[in-house]
């Protein structure tokens, strides 16, 4: 990899995944979602409400024409909440989510003629929720996505299968961390310097935890975990990271030093987070 010249940064916005089923089944119940019913979990309707919503606001506020990629986790939930917002309707004011839902996300390039800036969208396997033991976090195969989703890029995806995910063992926090610098370094490959990137709870919020750790100034305040459909901004650079705020939730100033190419290890045991919370509601 090439070395990162002195002052080079990237704008992250960072999306949660819309509300899906699982999320929707967790409000009801604390039962582990083990249940195949929940494999690869879609979005519910209002998942589908929050991905309209949010789709007008990048729209509106101006987001959107900044957006220069956006990278996905391959699962259902991250790649309808993906194309919905990045790539939805053209007139936002006159969606329809209906027929998304009812065409399970399915949305092309020849559906509509765009007026607004389509970014290419990639999908990322590194950038999946904490693997293991929850069907909702079991993904599907890959050619089953690219005909629902043929507007996304899946090329850097080895396997058609999931090989990673496990029936009966959850992922150690710490190898999702772990996944969060790899997915970090890999960002400074890409010349785009504007990126959206949806994904999950815990993956989203172990990769805040990269400069939470002793290698860095620690973060005094922990930051409060995602919500659905939440954009987090941070913009991140080869002396620092600085949290630019969250459209939903109130999060403080901050600018941390996460020197690149650095490895990160630690306990997998979470400190101020319940660990059922972040199972369950993931």
């Amino acid at each position: 990899m090439e070395k990162i010249p002195s002052g080079a940064c990237k704008t992250l916005h960072l999306v949660r995944h819309a509300q899906g089923m699982h999320n929707l089944e967790s409000e009801k119940s604390q039962d582990p979602l083990t249940s195949f019913e929940f494999f690869d979990a879609q979005l519910s309707s209002q998942g589908w409400q929050q991905v309209r919503q949010k789709r007008k606001d990048v729209c509106a506020n101006g987001l959107l024409k900044r957006i220069e990629l956006v990278i996905t986790s391959p699962m259902s939930r991250t790649l309808q909440t993906a194309v919905g917002i990045f790539h939805g309707e053209d007139q936002p004011e006159l969606s329809d989510v209906t027929s998304y839902e009812e065409g399970n996300g399915r949305i092309s390039d020849t559906d509509q003629q765009p007026t607004f800036n389509r970014p290419p969208i990639i999908a990322l396997e590194v950038c999946r929720e904490r693997l293991g033991k929850y069907e909702c976090d079991k993904r599907g195969t890959i050619s089953h996505y690219r005909s629902h989703f043929p507007a996304v890029d899946f090329s850097l995806i080895e396997n058609e299968d999931d090989i990673l995910w496990e029936p009966n063992k959850r992922e150690p926090f710490g190898d999702v961390l772990a996944r969060g610098m790899k997915f970090i370094n890999w960002l400074w490959t890409r010349k785009e310097t504007e990126i959206a990137v949806v994904s999950h709870g815990v993956f989203l919020q172990e990769a805040f935890e990269l400069i939470n750790t002793n290698k860095y100034r620690a973060l005094k305040v922990r930051a409060p975990r995602f919500e659905n459909c939440e954009i987090r901004s941070v913009r991140i650079s080869y002396e620092s990271v600085m949290g630019l705020g969250s459209d939903l939730v109130q999060i403080g100033y901050y600018e941390m030093s996460i020197p690149h190419g650095n490895e990160v290890q630690r306990d997998s045991k979470k400190k101020n987070v319940s660990v059922e919370e972040l199972e369950v509601i993931n």
